[in-house]
């Protein structure tokens, strides 16, 4: 098993190359950013991730992952989010304190270990949070999901994935009763003050800003 700080580093090109333009590489002040070190440091295990052959590296081209570093970062993520559902599912914790928890823990599991809770939790195809769950073959289920910013007035919706896994934020999501599966109603937007409106059913409308909304995912109700 590759070592901690290694996982580490894959598991963020992956986040970063997910959350940028397709193909695109990663930059390594972002990378340094996102698993905070300064950015020799990350030039430094980047270097070493590909003579692994766990990523590509150009100097001024920033970096991406392998298919080899691809399949290792899946397998990372793949025990991150079956803990963090255990965690949710049998321990009965909240989904805004499981991450850190999952952080420590995604290292130590062996892959007879993971497999056994996979199966004890029903193969579940999606965390806590919404994000998919890789198979033991690395591969992700595909929904098509929009964010709520982009939803029209009057619009019902199921709350799908939430993006932004702060735990204050999601903290604030239960309060407003905004959690994975629940219907919501699109009651509209005010670009001037950049917020959007919902209802959720059985709670009084919430406003949030358009960034809170970007970074909520969802699909028509009904459909799951």
């Amino acid at each position: 098993m590759p070592s901690e700080t290694v996982e580490n580093y894959l598991k963020a090109i992956h986040a970063l190359a997910a959350a940028g333009a397709a193909d695109a590489p990663v930059s390594l002040g972002d990378l340094a950013q996102a698993v905070g070190v300064t950015p020799g440091t990350a030039t430094t295990m980047v270097k070493k991730l590909a003579a692994a052959k766990l990523a590509k590296y150009e100097r001024y081209g920033g970096v991406m992952l392998t298919s080899k570093g691809e399949r290792a970062a899946l397998a990372v993520l793949r025990r991150h989010r079956l803990i963090e559902t255990f965690l949710v599912r049998t321990l009965g914790m909240d989904w805004s304190e499981v991450h850190e928890e999952a952080e420590k823990l995604e290292h130590a599991l062996s892959d007879r270990l993971l497999a056994k809770l996979d199966a004890f939790l029903g193969h579940p195809a999606v965390d806590p949070h919404g994000d998919p769950i890789p198979d033991e073959q690395g591969n992700l289920r595909s929904t098509p999901l929009i964010a709520v910013a982009r939803c029209r007035a009057g619009t019902r919706v199921r709350l799908a994935r939430v993006l932004d896994q702060r735990a204050e934020f999601l903290r604030f999501l239960n309060r407003a009763g905004l959690t994975i599966d629940a219907s919501l109603t699109i009651v509209g937007a005010d670009p001037g003050a950049g917020t959007v409106t919902l209802r959720t059913t059985g709670n009084e409308p919430v406003t949030i800003s358009e960034l809170a909304a970007a970074n909520l995912l969802v699909e028509p109700a009904g459909r799951k």
